[in-house]
């Protein structure tokens, strides 16, 4: 594991599931009998947005483990697309307002912060290019078959 293989892309990652993780502890939208979060108002937006942190995490988990660019690349494929899904979640999450809700609170918000970073910081990961984080492999050369 090499702290040094992570670039800006994985690290916004990185604050984003943070974000999300955060958000999903705060409330989300007061309404006249009181307040609600996510869990109460549970449904598929809440799971595409646990999803969106879950592949951005399997993104820099793969970065800082793998010692080639192939599985760090596929993660960064599936990061951003969860990652715009979970944007499109919680942009409908923002418009909506469940149970009569009155007003949106900072949980909503933070949530989709974060999964804007994990959307943003997966597309930068596939476009960033530096394969100097990674060194060459050298393998042992094969005796040849007689």
């Amino acid at each position: 594991m090499k702290l040094s293989r992570l670039r800006l892309g994985e690290l916004a990652v990185l604050l984003g599931c943070a974000c999300v993780v955060a958000a999903l502890t705060l409330r989300w939208y007061e309404t006249p009998e009181g307040n609600l979060s996510a869990w109460a108002t549970f449904g598929p937006a809440v799971v595409l947005l646990m999803l969106a942190a879950l592949a951005g995490l399997a993104l820099v988990a793969a970065t800082l483990t793998e010692r080639s660019t192939a599985l760090p690349v596929a993660a960064a494929v599936w990061s951003t697309l969860f990652g715009a899904l979970g944007v499109i979640a919680a942009a409908v999450r923002l418009l909506e307002r469940p149970h009569d809700a009155s007003a949106l609170c900072a949980g909503a918000w933070l949530a989709f912060a974060g999964v804007l970073l994990i959307a943003a910081g997966s597309w930068q990961s596939m476009r960033d290019e530096r394969t100097d984080r990674y060194p060459p492999a050298s393998p042992e050369p094969r005796e040849e078959p007689t």
